[in-house]
Parts: C-alpha cells; structure tokens; sequence
C-alpha cells in the first residue's frame, strides 16, 4: 500500500501533539500499611473495647471492610513481620520466632537451627512497589535482623527508627534509636513522632504514588502513655469493665491518633481517594500483667489459642472498596501481598513470589470469599515468659474448626481440636470425641509442613527431668507507667 506525503505530515503531527489530550492510564493509588505491635483483636472501638478511644481507625473500619476472622502468621513478632514483607509462611521463610527469641532453662525440646533475620534474597512488598515507580519508606519497628538486612536492602527508599531491636528504650524522648533522627526533644512522645514523620514522608512523595509501611512500636512493652491521657482514661475506669489499664489505653488512642495525622494530611493534600489504608497487628495482645484482654479469645501473645493469633484488620479505600463491609472470612498476615498488588494494578507477576497469601481485593469490592481450605501456623518454639505462652506447637484451622498439636515432647504429642463457631473461647476440647477428624486435620497439617520444609523442635539430650524446664526470673521493681 502506498502511503501518501499529506498523511505522513498528519500522522506525524498527531503523534507529537498527543501526550496533551490522549487519555492517560489512570494514576496508581498509593499504599499505606499500619502495623500495630501487641494490638488485640478486642482493643480498638470497632472490634469492641469497652475503654479505648479510637475514633480515627473506627471511621476506617465504618467506612472500609474490618475482617472478624483475621489471624497474624505468627504468636509473636518477627515473623508476622517477614510473611508481611514476602506473602510466606514463617516456617517457609524458617523465621519462626521473635528475634533473636529466647530459651528456657532445662527444656525437653531443643529448637531447632531458624533464620534470625529477612534475607535479602526474598522479594518483598517494598521492592515490588519501587520497580513499578512508587516511592518507598518504612517508618517504625523493624526487627527482622542487623544493619546488613536492613530496610533499605529490601526495597525501601527510606527507613526511619527502624533497627534489629524489637521494642524501643522509651516512648519519651531521648529514644537512643540511632535511625531516628534528629533525637526527639524532652517531652516528645514517640507514637506522635512517627505520626509527624509519616506525615511529611506523605508530603514528601505526593507527585508520585508511594508505598508507605508504618509499624508502630505501640503498644508494645514498655507499657508508656502520655501523662494527660493516661489520667484521662484513670478517671473513666469503671467497675465490670474488661479493659482496666489506663496505660495501655492511653498508648492506645496515641496510636489512633498518629493514623489520625496521617488521614489528615492525605486529605489536605487530596489524596485521599487515591490511597488504599490497611490497619492490623503482628500478633495478640499480651495480657501478662494486665496489659490487656483478648476475651471472649483464649489467652493472648505467644499462645496457640486464638487469643495468640487472631488480629483486627481493616481495609480502606474511598469508593473502591465496599463501604461498611464486615467479613467473617478466615484471612492471614500473608494476603496482604498480592491483595495489595491487584488493587494497586500491578500485574499478576509482581506477586508471583508470594506463593502463601490469598488475594482479597475481589472480596474488598463485594464479591465472594476468597476460596481456602486450610491455614496453618507453625511455632517450634518455647513462650514460658508470657501468660500463657505455648510450648513448641503446630496448627490448623480447616472450615469452623482447629487442630492444635502441643510438643510437649516428642514422645508426649498432645492434640486438642476447637469449633470456633461453637466455642470462640475454645472452652471445650473436641479431640476425644471426634478422632476421625482429627486424624484428617493432623495429616492435612503433617503435609503442610512437609512442603513447606518446617523446622522441628529435638529431644534436648542434657534434659534433667528433676529440675523445671523455666524458671521465671525474679520479680523486677514496677516503673512508672506515665510521664510528661
């Protein structure tokens, strides 16, 4: 076909005039991840504290999705944090207990050799977000390993207050944490200082689509509030209500009020609509010493009961995702992945690598419950030094019900089974009465952590069956819960 001169001119005018009209691909939303540490299923309004004041994170679950049946990867910290970063199960990943975890005296298990640390050869949330153009920054906790795995070897532009510690000296200024800087001033309070910072990071970077992650310390111990708050809620505690330490309230609506800045400033500079928020937590609340309570949840951090695992989640964003939605669909830590990935419009690829989550952005728009059989934890750890800590465990949760598998040794394999339907306070134990079941759900999981190559606990040859496995270190003087 001969091509004429005069539609040669024009072709080659309308190429160079079209960038100014032709429609452009829509600008990909930014990305805010909120990691409470210690946070329980029951310490937020919406999930049903009967003290705690959190209206910020309450609009978010009003006018987003909360999740009923969301469970942290992990009983503890480190790695609910690394199947956050990579859509792994821990005992995939073998980080399967806080870093650097801890060891009683005698016990009759050995753990076995785990991963103290997110090796840089994973691919995580933050890398997959800077190769498709997004700014990148962490502001918090991190905890998963030194200087040489460090935020920014995984992807993150920007790492503020994040080192290997997994709790900070103090929530008043001076912090002593060598990546924030400059120190805080006297009187600062550190919750309100991420606050500030995840404020201007969001200025920073609001000409381009950022992926944020912010894991706060709170409500992690030291337990801190800020002296004005905690006198507040001192002055609301009443008589028959479940939440009774006004602390850990008081660091509670500190972190309500950091998102607060954060929604604030979205919105300021109207970005609002064009940003998706996720709030949820590493783990259960810690309940040692009154901290908090999980109930009607058996137990809390470093438990095998659902008080140990199951977490609050919300999901928001402005007229994508079904407003005032509340699932009851049992979710994990690791859909957070390549949920993420498909609203943000990334391609399916780019969450190739997290081969353990499920995505939920089709459920977020009111379709059906992401299709799964099974969950599974894995802790080949020992919990001594928390109020109802687990020995070595594994778990599985298959429709309404739960397996769990107590290593008290290895000759000694406890097994008790739960309808969490019936029974949310895994009151009575199902095992005796149904075997046939539990042989099912035991070799479901037996296969699981198979294939995902889980590291077991051995029998510990200088065990002395005299002496006890723990004993608990001597009582230390109470600081003060509150200053200025």
């Amino acid at each position: 076909m001969t091509v004429s001169p005069a539609f040669l001119l024009l072709s080659a005018a309308f190429l160079a005039t079209a960038p100014a009209f032709a429609a452009e691909a829509p600008a990909r939303p930014n990305v805010i991840v909120v990691l409470a540490d210690d946070l329980g299923w029951t310490d937020l309004g919406a999930f049903g504290s009967d003290l705690h004041e959190t209206p910020v994170l309450d609009r978010l679950a009003r006018e987003g999705m909360k999740f009923t049946q969301n469970y942290s990867a992990c009983t503890v910290c480190s790695p609910t944090r690394a199947a956050l970063m990579t859509g792994k199960y821990p005992a995939r990943l073998r980080i399967t207990d806080w870093i650097p975890g801890a060891m009683p005296d005698n016990p009759k298990l050995v753990v076995p050799d785990w991963t103290k640390f997110l090796p840089t050869s994973e691919t995580s949330l933050a890398t997959v977000f800077r190769a498709a153009g997004y700014a990148t920054g962490t502001i918090g906790k991190w905890h998963l390993g030194g200087p040489a795995t460090y935020p920014e070897k995984h992807g993150f532009d920007e790492n503020i207050a994040g080192t290997d510690k997994a709790q900070p000296p103090s929530y008043h200024a001076p912090y002593n944490i060598p990546t924030l800087k400059p120190e805080g001033k006297e009187g600062e309070y550190l919750t309100d200082r991420l606050g500030d910072e995840a404020a201007r990071f969001i200025e920073r970077h609001q000409a381009r689509p950022f992926f944020l992650y912010l894991p706060h310390f709170s409500v992690h111990t030291p337990i801190q509030g800020r002296a004005d708050l905690v006198a507040k809620y001192q002055a609301r505690i009443r008589e028959g209500m479940r939440h009774r330490n006004a602390a850990y309230a008081a660091m509670t609506e500190s972190l309500d009020t950091a998102v607060g800045r954060v929604v604030a400033t979205l919105e300021r500079l109207r970005l609002r609509e064009r940003t998706i928020i996720v709030f949820t937590s590493d783990n259960g609340g810690r309940i040692t010493q009154g901290t908090t309570t999980n109930q009607p949840l058996r137990l809390g951090k470093a438990s095998a009961y659902e008080g140990g695992v199951r977490v609050p989640l919300i999901i928001n964003w402005p007229r994508v995702i079904q407003r005032g939605g509340v699932s009851d669909a049992p979710v994990i830590t690791m859909d957070l992945f390549p949920t993420l990935v498909e609203l943000a419009g990334l391609p399916a690829s780019a969450a190739r690598t997290a081969v353990d989550g499920v995505s939920l952005a089709g459920h977020l728009r009111g379709g059906p419950v992401p299709r799964r059989a099974t969950l599974f934890w894995h802790y080949p750890h020992h919990q001594h030094y928390q109020l109802g800590g687990a020995m070595p465990y594994a778990a599985i949760r298959a429709g309404d019900y739960k397996l769990i598998e107590f290593y008290n040794d290895l000759k000694d394999i406890r097994l008790e089974l739960y309808n969490l339907r019936a029974d949310i306070g895994e009151t009575r134990d199902l095992a005796a009465t149904e075997p046939g079941r539990v042989a099912e759900m035991r070799a479901q999981l037996h296969v699981w952590q198979r294939e995902v190559g889980a590291q077991m606990p051995v029998t510990n040859p200088a065990y002395q069956p005299t002496k006890p496995e723990y004993t608990p270190p001597p009582a230390k003087a109470k600081k003060g819960a509150a200053r200025g």
